[in-house]
């Protein structure tokens, strides 16, 4: 990581960026594999924990027929998962303002500006380049200076919960699927790297790719390595990983909602669309992609923001950074 760090990003173009992003996730992954597990850290091919309602009922959820079967113990087949809206019903960074703001550490003006942002995201489907650059820039500032402990504990509150009642049960039955057939499983995410791996480890998974914020001696720095891992960096990041664990992308699967993951599914021999958003089920029929939709109500009500990520994962940081502050001013 010391030589991503020593990078300039400011003059560098969007894919450089995005490629960067990838690196550090990866390279940020495989460091966690090398380290010893801590206590309740569940690896490849472990049960997943309690992680829904299904299965505090004592119910395991069945994946749908139809799906690819993993090959048991294949060593170079591996499986990816979006987060938004594919495994969580919808944005962990939303769970993340909302858990914020219940700890008294977000304002109601808080939650509304964010929810606003969210609500531009549906209507135009679409990101606006100046609100993203404006929103991280916001974010990255505030969160400088400070401890990643202090938000990696305040992550481990809000997801405690939130992961047991929000996720897709037949994503998490997917999710099983890959880790009974000996395969490694991915959580591979916009959302911070903090908030990813808790998800991930929750549910059993092998490990996380997240955005990476740049820290040093224990504090953010106030700046991303590379990017947000979002669009083309999610791919990047898969790419990378596959690199260094020696898979096989023709044998890997991966899953997503949204059509800014179309990058990723098309780079695995497996691409399964799950939830999907309007643009990335026109572009599955185009290419016979597989389908799994497992909202109900009509049109199958979004639950999630696909086309928001990117600027939720911002809004997140600064919701992040602003309960930091807070705490910190109270200590």
């Amino acid at each position: 990581m010391a030589v991503l760090r020593r990078l300039t990003q400011a003059r560098r173009s969007s894919s450089e960026r995005s490629a960067l992003a990838g690196e550090a996730a990866a390279e940020a992954a495989e460091a966690a594999l090398r380290a010893e597990p801590g206590p309740g850290t569940a690896g490849p091919g472990s049960a997943a924990p309690d992680a829904s309602a299904e299965a505090r009922a004592g119910k395991t959820p069945k994946a749908p027929d139809g799906d690819h079967t993993p090959d048991p113990d294949d060593p170079r087949a591996a499986a990816f998962f979006d987060c938004d809206n594919t495994i969580l019903r919808g944005a962990a960074v939303f769970y993340l303002g909302v858990g914020l703001y219940r700890r008294g550490f977000l304002t109601r003006r808080d939650i509304a500006r964010f929810a606003w942002q969210q609500t531009w995201f549906r209507l135009h489907g679409t990101e606006d380049p100046d609100h993203i650059s404006d929103a991280k820039q916001s974010a990255l500032g505030i969160v400088a200076g400070k401890r990643t402990a202090d938000l990696e504990a305040i992550c481990e509150e809000i997801f405690e919960d939130v992961v047991a009642d929000k996720i897709w049960p037949g994503t998490r039955a997917l999710v099983q699927m890959h880790l009974d057939a000996g395969q490694r499983v991915w959580l591979v995410t916009a959302a911070p790297l903090e908030v990813a791996r808790i998800i991930a480890r929750r549910l059993g998974m092998t490990g996380a790719l997240g955005t990476v914020a740049e820290a040093r001696d224990g504090c953010y720095t106030g700046r991303l390595v590379g990017d947000l891992l979002h669009g083309p960096a999610k791919a990047a990041a898969v790419r990378a990983l596959a690199r260094r664990e020696r898979l096989d992308l023709d044998r890997c699967a991966a899953y997503s909602d949204s059509a800014n993951d179309i990058p990723m599914l098309s780079l695995v021999g497996h691409p399964y669309v799950v939830n999907p958003d309007g643009a990335l089920r026109r572009h599955a029929r185009a290419q016979g992609w597989r389908v799994r939709d497992f909202r109900t109500g009509r049109k199958a009500a979004r639950v999630g923001l696909p086309a928001a990520a990117a600027l939720g994962v911002l809004a997140g940081a600064t919701a992040a950074g602003v309960a930091l502050n807070r705490r910190r001013h109270r200590a």
